[in-house]
């Protein structure tokens, strides 16, 4: 009895122990950049998986109204992604607006470790446009999760349909290609500064940032084809 009652005094004191060590992981300055990487990882992967799914339409309407039929019918897979996307993107916005404040309050000291030693494009607007995508974000939702934007040509059966509809209109497709441009911009800063951030040794940095580069380019391209293509008349 002395044991199990010597185990049971001691777990609540681990458990403290343990949230402690979470605290203090995430309130340094490596354990926001960790977090920061792994939350990117987590992005870029369903950025990517949301981009090829979209490019179904160029197969046909109807294979890109199947394959959002398909997510529909499943609940139990979609809401604990969605979920678990959320949480990321919050802990990601979270993270990179305390990484912010320090670097203003340090002066070149702690974030400026964080951002990439030599100054690009992508790394002088990694903030503002983080605050655009997540603008855009909440935009997307409206458009064509709720239908709230552009309701008289929303219909919640016709996935290819909306897409269409919606990009019929040049100011959405203005909005959406704006939006590509920033991400094109977040994805190569990430994709080139989170090895480093989580530890990797290589590749060298020519090597990352040819990588970043396509991934981000091939990304963001694909995505504004379909604005693009839309406004051509090529997709109808």
């Amino acid at each position: 009895m002395s044991i199990l009652t010597g185990e049971s005094a001691l777990a609540p004191a681990d458990r403290e122990t343990g949230l402690r060590g979470l605290r203090h992981f995430y309130d340094s300055l490596i354990g926001k950049k960790i977090i920061m990487g792994l939350t990117g990882v987590v992005m870029v992967l369903f950025v990517v998986q949301h981009m090829l799914g979209n490019l179904v339409i160029y197969q046909s309407t109807a294979m890109l109204n199947t394959y959002a039929f398909f997510l529909k019918s499943k609940p139990g897979l979609v809401w604990p992604a969605r979920l678990v996307l959320l949480v990321t993107v919050v802990l990601h916005a979270t993270t990179a607006w305390q990484l912010s404040r320090r670097s203003r309050r340090a002066r070149a000291g702690a974030y400026a470790m964080y951002e990439p030693q030599v100054s690009t494009l992508a790394s002088r607007t990694i903030r503002w446009g983080g605050v655009g995508l997540l603008l855009f974000i909440v935009f997307h939702i409206l458009h064509l999760t709720t239908g709230t934007i552009l309701p008289g040509a929303y219909q919640e059966t016709d996935a290819a349909g909306n897409v269409i509809r919606g990009f019929r209109h040049w100011w959405v497709s203005a909005v959406y290609l704006v939006a590509m441009g920033l991400l094109v911009l977040h994805l190569h800063h990430g994709l080139y500064s989170s090895p480093r951030t989580l530890g990797a040794v290589r590749p060298f940095a020519p090597v990352r940032r040819v990588a970043a580069t396509v991934i981000a380019l091939a990304v963001g391209l694909g995505f504004a084809s379909i604005p693009l293509a839309v406004l051509a008349g090529i997709l109808r």
